[in-house]
């Protein structure tokens, strides 16, 4: 059996980790951003000093390859991110990369007769600074016009972000890889919660991803004078969107008790102390396990935020962000996991991811599997992230078995 080299992935993890460092743990890398940019320049100088092959597809998905002495064979992809949410933790995605990276690594220094071709991915725009799952889904063929024309990032943003990265939108439309070029998809991700280590587990195996639906919502009220303007004879957009964020919590605490809802921002305007708010724009976005529940939660908090924007005098303008559907992991992946847990002494148990991952847009062009290593505290989107190193080793050793099994 062969293993990951801990000094080495260590030296690139911490490395990784400098590019948009916020001097309390934590890394502000937004997808396409400087420090974002910076980073995977310093990726592909490592995979090339590898000496393996760069790729930069139309997304801008980086990759470094090392290919089967097979002609005409699959390739099995491993990866994740290398962009963070504003001010999150040096863990999410990035630790994925670079485990994915040392696994090539490995299999070129021992030679390994592959049966696939093995590709270290980091996709961009995982977590939707610009659009969401923006790499992996222009990768699947399923990335469209009208998520670029208003992405959920703004378009000025997801323009000037193209611009620097030196990526146009009709590229991006055109990077799908065919269904027969990809024989699988491996991630290596922290759990972002505290479920391993209250089971006292080493690995989740990934049974299932939850899905995710976004919204914006605007209350639109009118402005007046906010002394002058009394209680009763204000359409103030506020107290709509005000009563819709806390309406929503009981919804789903009620009748969905395996889902959630977010409001994570809320835009006023005019936005003034002496006016009383003309609008406010709401951004929800909500999850749950199955098909069903997202369609019950999606039916339950519109009708509520048509309710409570009556119940205040209000308009209600409602625009469509996407959808990912949840999403089953491949029993080939898991099995493969589990196997290389065995082969490894490492206990695992099966867990549904709560965050969405690139894999949700590869399932519907290729088996893609998951897992997870243990996150301290379970803190996640937080300089406060934090996985021990000898539990981020076994992650990576459990993903090197498991692609040896599938790949060679």
């Amino acid at each position: 059996m062969i293993f990951v080299d801990s000094d080495r992935l260590r030296a690139d993890f911490d490395a990784l980790s400098q590019f948009g460092a916020t001097g309390d743990g934590g890394v502000h890398r937004p997808s396409l951003g400087e420090a974002h940019l910076a980073a995977r320049a310093w990726l592909r100088e490592r995979i090339v000093q590898a000496e393996l092959q760069f790729h930069i597809d139309g997304a801008g998905n980086h990759s470094g390859v090392l290919t089967s002495e097979r002609s005409n064979v699959p390739t099995l992809l491993l990866g994740s991110h290398t962009d963070s949410v504003p001010h999150g933790g040096r863990f999410d995605g990035a630790l994925g990369v670079v485990c994915a990276f040392e696994v090539l690594r490995v299999a070129k220094e021992h030679r390994v007769a592959l049966t696939m071709n093995l590709e270290a991915i980091d996709f961009t725009d995982e977590e939707g600074t610009l659009v969401g799952l923006l790499g992996s889904t222009a990768m699947v063929g399923k990335l469209k016009p009208e998520h670029l024309s208003s992405p959920r990032g703004g378009r000025d943003a997801l323009q000037a972000g193209l611009a620097r990265a030196g990526l146009n939108e009709q590229r991006m439309l055109s990077a799908a890889r065919p269904r027969e070029s990809l024989g699988g998809y491996l991630e290596l991700h922290i759990e972002q919660g505290t479920r391993l280590i209250k089971a006292q587990k080493n690995i989740g195996i990934v049974t299932d991803i939850i899905g995710i639906a976004a919204y914006r919502l605007a209350f639109i009220g009118r402005a007046d004078h906010a002394g002058t303007t009394p209680m009763l004879d204000r359409l103030d957009a506020a107290q709509g969107a005000s009563a819709f964020t806390l309406a929503a919590r009981e919804i789903v605490m009620h009748d969905f008790p395996r889902g959630v809802a977010t409001v994570g921002k809320m835009e006023f305007a005019p936005g003034a102390f002496n006016i009383v708010p003309a609008s406010v724009v709401v951004s929800l976005e909500f999850r749950a396990p199955s098909d069903d529940e997202m369609e019950r939660m999606d039916q339950a908090l519109l009708e509520c935020a048509h309710r409570e924007a009556a119940r205040f005098g209000l308009a209600l303008d409602i625009e469509f962000l996407g959808r990912h559907a949840p999403t089953l992991m491949s029993q080939m992946a898991q099995d493969a996991f589990v196997e290389a847990c065995e082969a490894l002494g490492l206990s695992s148990i099966p867990l549904v991811s709560g965050a969405g991952h690139d894999a949700q847009s590869l399932a519907s062009l290729c088996p893609v599997g998951m897992i997870f290593v243990p996150s301290v505290g379970g803190a996640s989107h937080s300089p406060k992230e934090f996985t021990e190193w000898q539990d981020c080793v076994n992650g990576a050793n459990v993903l090197l078995q498991a692609a040896l099994q599938i790949a060679a």
